[in-house]
């Protein structure tokens, strides 16, 4: 692939990312409590407003607390994924490593924000290694069915060896990734030319291009939803509305204990004399009949502002489908109430594990397939949720079970096992041990 050649791709495909990078940018700001009322404009008519000093601009959290609790909710316990060959499931464990957990967070947290996320895997060394990219790096480009992925376009920024930073493309197929580069500064494609980055010595031809043996761009699509659509477009409106109620508020609040006094046929001179005179002898001199003191207050409508912040606050937590942490909200809710908390969080979660799973299917058949290892059609995924639940009764439900269902299944389901086959292992050891003692 030629310059030419990669400046048509680039010019067709690339701008459809720019909605994405928007979206993204703004939900990495929301989430790092960098709203929109830090960045509101100053009153035009502030200085003809002395009663309006105060200028509060508190962000609120509501969109960190949403999209960690998704993250928790589903990941904490990280999906476990039978390939029907116990040999293989040790191999995909030990493949995927102990930060797996840590990835399937940054998943969840990156599709959030853009409303998809890839994964990128590569081969280092002989090992199958993988990382996080976000959704505004990615245009991908499919075949005609709109399924398989024929090219996937990566563009991201980096600092060259001179200082200067320059905008990377990566342009991947089936077998080989071609590098280009162009200046920030220059315009449109005009200064794209050939780059000679490589990830290692390994697999290199030439200066700019990468030699891979998977069949296809490594880079695996996690959705957020079917629609692709992110989590800040649901409840942005509403926290910019809780922001500027609350801050208007604590204005309010700041500037009411400024006290104003309107003076009328006052007899002295200035203001200055007022003052010291009011100090001095608690009294002021004003002109018979006309004259006479008064201050002016702010009027605070205290019950329409906290109506108005319960309402908005409920409404965040029920269009971003979370939970709300308010202790009084749980109440003695216990078993199968409990579950109703979560009814929302559930829905918003059962949308991103459906699009999630394909994807982590997709990553074990490549990992089986990189290792050579045996893998059946049909790939048995386990997701556990973080959430107050009652141990003992489903501990009751999987021993209840156990006649109707397998050894294997009911430790699946137990809520003490987090791993099936260890647990096989060990109730074989204990048996071994048994009839020895025996």
């Amino acid at each position: 692939m030629d310059v030419n050649e990669a400046k048509l791709l680039i010019k067709k495909y690339a701008p459809r990312v720019s909605a994405v990078i928007l979206r993204e940018m703004t939900a990495q700001r929301y989430y790092e409590m960098k709203n929109d009322i830090l960045y509101k404009k100053e009153p035009e008519d502030r200085e003809h407003a002395p009663l309006r000093a105060a200028d509060n601009r508190v962000p609120s959290a509501f969109f960190p607390l949403l999209i960690d609790q998704k993250a928790a909710y589903m990941f904490s316990y990280p999906p476990l994924f039978d390939t029907g060959f116990p040999e293989t499931n040790e191999k995909l464990t030990e493949a995927l490593g102990e930060g797996f957990a840590r990835t399937c967070k940054r998943l969840c947290k990156a599709a959030s924000f853009a409303g998809i996320a890839w994964l990128h895997y590569w081969s280092d060394g002989g090992r199958f290694r993988f990382t996080v990219i976000g959704g505004s790096q990615i245009a991908p480009v499919y075949d005609e069915t709109g399924e398989d992925l024929r090219y996937v376009i990566r563009m991201y920024e980096k600092e060259a060896e001179d200082g200067k930073r320059r905008v990377i493309y990566e342009i991947w197929d089936g077998g080989s990734c071609f590098y280009f580069s162009r200046s920030v500064s220059d315009a449109g494609l005009s200064g794209l030319r050939e780059e000679p980055i490589c990830f290692s010595a390994e697999n290199a031809e030439g200066c700019n291009v990468y030699r891979h043996a998977f069949g296809r761009p490594p880079f695996i699509s996690f959705a957020n939803n079917d629609r692709l659509s992110d989590d800040l477009s649901r409840v942005k409106g509403l926290i910019d509305t809780y922001d500027k109620t609350y801050n208007g508020f604590a204005d309010d609040l700041e500037d009411i204990q400024q006290v104003v006094m309107v003076l009328t046929g006052y007899s002295g001179t200035d203001l200055a004399g007022f003052l010291e005179n009011l100090k001095k002898y608690k009294t002021v001199k004003i002109d018979d009949g006309e004259g006479g003191v008064s201050t002016l207050n702010i009027d605070i409508p205290v019950e329409a502002r906290e109506k108005m912040l319960e309402l908005t606050e409920k409404a965040i937590f029920t269009q971003g489908q979370g939970v709300d942490p308010d202790p009084q909200k749980f109440g003695n809710a216990s078993g199968v109430a409990l579950k109703f908390l979560y009814s929302l969080l559930e829905l918003k979660a059962g949308d991103m594990q459906t699009e999630f799973a394909a994807g982590f299917s997709a990553l074990v058949r490549e990992i089986c397939g990189f290792y050579s290892l045996p893998c059946s059609g049909n790939i048995e995924q386990v997701w556990t949720r973080n959430c107050v639940r009652n141990d003992e009764e489903l501990a009751d439900i999987a021993v209840k079970s156990r006649e109707l269902i397998s050894t294997q299944t009911m430790l699946r389901n137990h809520p003490f096992v987090e791993n099936a086959e260890a647990e096989l292992k060990r109730l074989a050891c204990d048996e071994i041990n048994k009839r020895k003692e025996g």
